[in-house]
């Protein structure tokens, strides 16, 4: 297990409200007419004019700027040119890496009006990822983490993506160990230690649990085509409560102001 020292955990933290204030400009802007391949131009602009360099650009050959994943994309969507429409479901991958450090968070969003059965979804997923971040905590396992996130979306029978888990972070963008599963028993797992530095990211389906990789080899797809909603925040473990070093708030500040999008 990687543990930080207080200055590397404030490094961390510059990065990760990099990622949050380019997940903010991106709520701003998002409406129906745009193309994934537009956010992130935008996105890579963004980026590099606040002094840090995209993450996700070359890594692992990634060709893109950000993950942009719609409707029954779990994760990985390439950018393209194909128009959003009302009634999406977009998520928003994005990473920073600055001053030797990298930040990571996910969002997704609702384009124009869709179901009540998809607003909650949304809302659960995004639930269950507080829920996982309040056992984030020094003395706990990572199995108290998972089994927050799975108990509370599985009660709507929801599925738990099980292939793709969370991570640690720092100077690496994935730095196992640890691995956090987005499902688990309590009590079972690594013990969480303070400045433990990790990304938690509950990937939930409308349906099937099960996943598949497309032809392009990085989108991945919900198995029954229903949708999928992620959710991600970067939290340092801590005694008593987690630090969490990426801000929802302020995205979703963006998103209420912002007519197109649904909350």
């Amino acid at each position: 297990m990687n543990y930080k020292t207080e200055e590397e955990v404030a490094l961390i933290g510059e990065s990760a409200m990099i990622v949050s204030k380019t997940l903010a400009a991106i709520a701003s802007i998002l409406k129906p007419g745009l193309s994934t391949l537009d956010l992130d131009v935008y996105a890579n602009t963004f980026i590099r004019d606040h002094g840090a360099i995209p993450s996700f650009h070359q890594y692992n050959g990634f060709p893109y700027h950000i993950c942009t994943s719609v409707n029954d994309v779990v994760v990985h969507g390439l950018p393209n040119k194909t128009s959003l429409k009302d009634g999406d479901l977009v998520s928003v991958d994005v990473g920073a890496y600055k001053n030797g450090y990298h930040g990571d968070q996910a969002y997704t969003f609702v384009l124009g009006d869709t179901s009540s059965e998809i607003l909650q979804l949304v809302k659960t997923t995004k639930e269950s990822l507080s829920k996982g971040i309040e056992k984030a905590i020094h003395g706990n396992r990572i199995g108290d983490i998972g089994h927050a996130i799975q108990s509370h979306v599985e009660q709507f029978n929801y599925g738990v993506v099980k292939e793709l888990v969370g991570h640690g972070l720092g100077k690496d963008l994935h730095e196992t160990p640890p691995e956090i599963p987005n499902y688990g028993r309590p009590g079972q797992g690594k013990i969480l230690k303070e400045n433990l530095v990790i990304a938690i990211e509950p990937m939930i389906n409308l349906g099937t649990p099960h996943i598949y990789t497309a032809d392009d080899k990085w989108t991945i797809r919900t198995a029954d085509g229903q949708p999928s909603v992620h959710f991600e925040q970067d939290v340092c473990v801590k005694k008593g409560a987690a630090l969490i070093l990426t801000d929802f708030g302020i995205i979703e500040k963006a998103e209420k102001e912002n007519h197109n999008l649904k909350i």
